[in-house]
């Protein structure tokens, strides 16, 4: 088992530092100093994020009979976000630092124990300026020195002068007592500063509808999706009635949801705003167990088809009180990021409670009619949800890799190459004429690029050496790269060289000459 806490940061940065020099990924609105907790994909980024959801469709949707699609909406009715709980129960509780207005989610702060330093407020005596408020200051490390705890207190009381020149050192502190504490989570593990009093942060994002809508109309209050999940099943019953198919079967979507995350970090991995890939599969009640075992080892399958190690993929079984209240199973498929270990996604048996609560919301029956056991039921759901941002952010973490060339005269070369899966990479092949000024050359490379360009993506790059191409063609994962030479066109070799081109792979640097006609079949028989 993986150390769950084992982080590299020095590779972590080196792959945000490519995302952006290469054009995967840009912070969003960085023009204007950056919109925290969103981000820009850039051409290569696009690319990446669209085939993954392109095989993430055509496995799940497209090569099943039993799996429909739905594109639900992003703002989302009210009502159907009461009936599942999100309106008055979707909130974290939530504390602020007195010192440095850093925001902490109170369930998460771990206990502390030590000396606490209280004070009744503070004064400066040559300007008669004095303030009367409670603070205190926790040491939770043996031996730690007291006079901490006041440099602590004194930048905080310092907030509330009116004359910024004072130093907070020329401040006389009052009422300073201590107090023993044990497994207390009132302070700031950081720097041992008294928090907030816990309360309750929307995590979603509300606006209002309508034209007229006035700010105290209840009636025009709309959600930004908090989940893709709702959608399907308030939508459940038109699948199934539109299309008449059987249980079990499942409707699948990709699309955007949106959290109003209190402290996003690690890059992409905690956004504001976010893509999941989810399938909402919905069974008879007895099947339901079998099939969330069933549907964890089929994403864990498409992990590895897709180019993450299964070594680095850990299933946590989460145990009874740690789950959701309406999971009767849930499984977290956590990867080895830099970062740590993290969830990917999360495979969940959520019984009938969404569907039981919009029909009992609605006043609308949603139940399913077996024809062959003539009964109405309420359809079990199993859930594996996937959050495609993340999974992209696995796949750039799992392809990058320096490799060392260096030869044994020393002269040292490293070799940045990102080994993407073929069927994810942006750019399936380069196009490379050995030349740019050979006009032959160029005709050819530019009839290779017209017989490849209908059924992939494919780059044309003339400028350089053919080896510095190469590098930048490895810098961003292309996994084949075509060089059209003078064999290409008769002028040297042997005569069967001609219409044929070299074929460079990328993992392994080795190359081999292919015909012309029979590169397209070659290429789509490994780019899938």
């Amino acid at each position: 088992m993986a150390n769950k806490d084992h982080t590299d940061t020095a590779r972590m940065e080196k792959i945000v530092s490519l995302c952006k020099r290469k054009g995967f990924i840009f912070q969003s609105a960085e023009l204007y100093g950056g919109l925290n907790g969103c981000w820009d994909y850039g051409p290569l980024g696009t690319e990446l994020k669209k085939n993954l959801k392109d095989y993430w469709w055509r496995k799940n949707v497209q090569e099943r009979d039993d799996i429909l699609g739905l594109d639900g909406s992003i703002l989302t009715h009210q009502a159907v976000l009461t009936a599942s709980g999100h309106v008055g129960g979707f909130s974290d509780p939530m504390c602020d630092c007195l010192l440095t207005k850093a925001r902490l989610r109170a369930d998460q702060i771990e206990p502390q124990s030590g000396t606490a330093y209280h004070f009744t407020g503070a004064k400066h005596e040559e300007s008669s300026w004095s303030i009367d408020r409670p603070f205190s200051v926790l040491l939770n490390q043996p031996n730690q020195d007291e006079n901490k705890a006041r440099k602590t207190a004194r930048e905080f009381y310092a907030q509330f002068l009116s004359d910024k020149q004072i130093s907070p050192k020329k401040l006389e502190l009052l009422g300073e007592t201590t107090t023993e504490e044990t497994d207390v989570t009132n302070y700031n593990p950081a720097n041992g500063s008294l928090l907030t009093e816990p309360r309750e942060f929307n995590l979603m994002f509300q606006t209002t509808m309508g034209a007229s809508a006035e700010d105290n109309d209840p009636n025009a209050v709309a959600y930004l999706r908090p989940e893709t999940a709702q959608s399907i099943f308030v939508q459940y019953k038109n699948v199934l009635d539109s299309s008449r198919i059987k249980l079990p079967f499942g409707i699948a979507q990709i699309g955007k949801s949106f959290r109003n995350e209190i402290n996003p970090r690690n890059f992409t991995f905690r956004s504001r705003e976010f893509e999941q890939m989810e399938v909402e599969y919905f069974c008879r009640p007895e099947d339901g167990l079998r099939l969330t075992d069933e549907w964890l080892e089929t994403r864990l399958s498409f992990y590895e088809e897709i180019g993450l190690d299964r070594e680095k993929l850990h299933v946590l079984d989460i145990p009874d009180g740690e789950r959701a209240h309406y999971s009767q199973k849930t499984y977290d498929i956590e990867y080895d990021f830099p970062f740590g270990q993290q969830e990917l996604e999360g495979v969940a048996y959520r019984t009938n409670y969404d569907l039981s609560k919009h029909q009992e919301h609605s006043g609308k029956p949603l139940e399913y009619f077996d024809e062959t056991t003539k009964e109405k039921l309420i359809p079990h759901v199993v859930e594996p949800s996937a959050g495609c941002d993340r999974t992209v952010l696995a796949l750039l973490c799992e392809a990058y890799e320096e490799e060392d060339l260096t030869k044994e005269d020393g002269k040292k070369d490293i070799r940045t190459v990102m080994r993407f899966k073929p069927c994810v990479a942006p750019i399936k092949a380069a196009i490379l004429p050995l030349l740019k000024n050979k006009p032959e050359l160029v005709e050819k490379a530019k009839e290779v690029q017209a017989l490849l360009h209908p059924f992939m993506n494919v780059f044309y790059d003339e400028a350089a050496a053919i080896g510095r191409r190469y590098r930048r063609q490895d810098e961003i994962g292309t996994p084949f790269c075509i060089a059209i030479d003078f064999e290409t066109i008769g002028e040297e070799g042997s005569p069967e060289l001609k219409d044929t081109v070299t074929i460079r792979h990328r993992d392994s640097m080795e190359q081999e000459r292919l015909p012309i006609n029979d590169l397209l079949p070659w290429l789509l028989e490994r780019i899938r």
